[in-house]
């Protein structure tokens, strides 16, 4: 296993809100997204290094212009990434079941965007992780078009460049820099070390007070 495969494989047996206690620490609080960017379905989890797109409304395009447009965004993402989109529209879905099995064929690991979905039935029966806002039947056709691929984009108030990491799970989704990358997912795994020791002294009986004194968590 190289080492970026190995540090997402250490990513993935972290949690979003432990992320987040370590960046805040390190003085990146600047690091969550909006909290309506939710999971597809309880229970879904997404991590790994980003690929990131973008694009706008352009009611101009044809339906064949808009679908074109469409699959070559398909075609040039690399594999084996988290897809993060900007869409800068929350009228349309901007993933469904076709382009979910696309995704997926490639290798991508999941997909994220600042909108919406459609195909939700399918997606989740094809068991492609996906977070986004809300459900809508509306589509691409005739209607958006992509203007960057691998750029940086901003989502609420957090700036994701191609090549950051993702973790994403019930508790929201946290960008992790990816010059600092190693080091967070490092001290985080310290943190759940630490919390398992606290959780096992709560159950046992310890103080709340005395828990906090010792372990310096809640």
């Amino acid at each position: 296993m190289d080492k970026n495969n190995n540090l997402i494989d250490r990513l993935s047996k972290c949690f979003a809100s432990a992320i987040h206690d370590v960046l805040r620490e390190k003085g990146y609080g600047n690091c969550v997204l909006p909290p309506e960017i939710q999971a597809l379905e309880k229970g879904q989890k997404l991590f790994g290094e980003i690929y990131t797109i973008s694009g706008h409304i352009d009611y101009s395009l044809s339906r064949h212009e808009s679908l074109l447009l469409w699959s070559q965004v398909l075609s040039k993402v690399p594999s084996e990434k988290v897809i993060v989109c900007q869409p800068n529209t929350h009228s349309i879905a901007l993933m469904g079941e076709l382009s979910a099995r696309a995704l997926m064929v490639k290798g991508t690991k999941g997909y994220l965007m600042d909108g919406h979905c459609r195909d939700v039935e399918e997606i989740l029966d094809a068991k492609f992780p996906v977070f986004c806002r809300l459900s809508t039947a509306a589509d691409i056709v005739e209607r958006w078009k992509y203007d960057s691929l691998g750029h940086p984009i901003t989502i609420g108030t957090v700036t994701i460049h191609s090549g950051d990491y993702i973790i994403a799970d019930m508790d929201g989704a946290v960008i992790i820099p990816k010059n600092i990358a190693e080091d967070v997912i490092s001290k985080t795994e310290e943190v759940m070390s630490t919390e398992s020791e606290m959780r096992q002294a709560i159950l046992n009986g310890m103080d709340p007070e005395q828990a906090y004194l010792k372990f310096r968590k809640f």
